[in-house]
């Protein structure tokens, strides 16, 4: 008989104004800023991109202002610029959605395909060269992603996959999907492994969050030439899962 995973209450005290204010601003802004960025779909890439970032940015000084949730990185160390890589972080809010793009180098993001279909918003995602992929055709999804993310790694962007494929409860991590290695191992990129334990302070489908400082670590690359797509999911999925227990 299977266990039904039943989560407890959490009682902290909700800041609705703060939460109310930042989900406006997260509303408005984003508007606002795919309206521009959709505007200057001809202008390069870097500096679409650099609008994207910006708002970004923006973004995590507006939850520090509202809510009080600020973040510490370790590990920046392993990051190299100079080296394109795939990284692959778990996944509990929205959080990290917006802080990894700001924290680490320019990167295309790994889409769901329904996404789209917002008005402005989905469209604008396509001018950041997202990788699109449509859940429903896991082999068209994988073909998609080897294609493009390849693509993109060879002129020099990174690649943000979230392993888990959905986002996972606080505290845990849920079993890779073997997309992301299978790049790895294709291309012959390395993998930079992130956690993250976001879903603390911003829990997943929750309308409310609440102060602290979420804690970001970066771990050392994971080779991927030679290697098989199975080992080096199992090495990536180990490390993360490791780190998380210890945060």
């Amino acid at each position: 008989m299977t266990q039904q995973n039943t989560s407890s209450v959490d009682n902290r005290p909700k800041n609705y104004v703060g939460s109310s204010l930042l989900f406006f601003s997260i509303f408005f802004t984003a508007t606002i800023e795919a309206t521009i960025l959709f505007s200057l779909f001809w202008t390069p890439f870097p500096i679409r991109y650099k609008l994207g970032k910006f708002w970004c940015q923006l973004m995590l000084w507006i939850m520090k202002i509202t809510v009080g949730l600020k973040y510490e990185v370790e590990g920046l160390e392993n990051v190299n610029p100079n080296q394109p890589a795939i990284i692959f972080s778990n996944h509990q809010s929205a959080w990290e959605t917006l802080a990894l793009r700001y924290i680490l180098p320019m990167q295309s993001a790994v889409i769901k395909k329904e996404l789209l279909y917002l008005p402005l918003w989905g469209w604008s995602l396509l001018l950041l060269k997202s990788i699109v992929i449509d859940k429903r055709n896991p082999r068209g999804a994988l073909k998609s992603l080897v294609k493009d993310g390849t693509k993109y790694l060879n002129e020099g962007i990174w690649v943000l996959i979230f392993p888990e494929g959905t986002r996972a409860g606080a505290r845990d991590v849920l079993p890779f999907n073997v997309g992301g290695s299978v790049l790895a191992h294709k291309s012959g990129y390395p993998i930079i492994p992130v956690v993250h334990n976001a879903g603390d302070f911003w829990p997943r489908y929750s309308f409310f969050k609440y102060a602290g400082t979420i804690k970001v670590k970066i771990g050392t690359p994971i080779h991927t030439q030679g290697r098989k797509a199975a080992d080096i999911n199992a090495e990536a999925e180990a490390w993360i899962r490791k780190t998380m227990s210890e945060m």
